[in-house]
C-alpha cells in the first residue's frame, strides 16, 4: 500500500510519514526532498531562481515519475495536491491521508519561516491571515483525501488505525 499524506506545510506530513514508515517497516519517500537532491538546491533557492511555476510543474513530474516501492509512506509539499490532477492521481495510486490542522495550531508550529520560501519575513498576524486565505484555497483538494485527520499531537498507532479501516 503506498500512503500519500498532504496537508498544510507545517501540519506533520514528514514526521508522520518517518513514523508511519516506521510502524510500517517501508520506505519513506518525501517528494520534496528528492527535488533537492535531484536538482542539487534547496526548494526556498529553486523558488527563488525559477518561480512557483516551474517549481509546481517539477513537483508534477517527480510525484508521477518516482519509481515507488509496493509498500511506502510518501511525504507531499503543503502546495502538491492542489496543482495539475495530483490529488487525483494520488487517489488513484495509493491512500491519501489529509493531515488537518487549525490556522492558529499551524500557526504554532510554524516556527522557521525563513526556510519556507511563501512564509518569509512574516509575524504570528499575518501568518495566520496566509494560512486562513490559503486553506480556503487549498481545502478543496486537501479534502479529497480517502483519510482526513487532525494531525495536532497525533499519535502514528491511530494513525495507522484509520488508514487500515479505510482499506477494510
Amino acid at each position: 500500500m503506498k500512503i500519500f499524506l498532504v496537508g498544510f506545510m507545517g501540519c506533520g506530513k514528514s514526521t508522520k510519514a518517518k513514523q508511519l514508515a516506521n510502524l510500517l517497516a517501508c520506505p519513506v519517500i518525501d517528494i520534496d526532498a528528492v527535488i533537492v537532491e535531484q536538482q542539487g538546491m534547496s526548494i526556498a533557492d529553486y523558488f527563488t531562481a525559477n518561480g512557483e511555476p516551474a517549481f509546481r510543474k517539477l513537483e508534477n513530474e517527480v510525484l508521477k515519475s518516482f519509481d515507488y516501492p509496493e509498500t511506502c509512506v510518501v511525504a507531499t509539499g503543503g502546495g502538491l495536491p492542489c496543482y495539475f490532477d495530483n490529488m487525483q492521481w494520488m487517489n488513484e495510486n495509493g491512500v491519501t491521508v489529509y493531515l488537518e490542522m487549525t490556522p492558529p495550531q499551524l500557526v504554532s508550529r510554524l516556527h522557521n519561516r525563513e526556510k519556507r520560501p511563501l512564509l518569509k519575513g512574516m509575524d504570528d498576524e499575518q501568518l495566520l491571515a496566509f494560512i486562513i486565505s490559503k486553506l480556503e484555497e487549498r481545502n478543496q483538494f486537501y479534502t479529497q483525501a480517502k483519510v482526513t485527520i487532525n494531525s495536532f499531537d497525533l499519535d502514528p498507532k491511530d494513525l495507522l488505525e484509520e488508514i487500515k479501516q479505510t482499506q477494510a
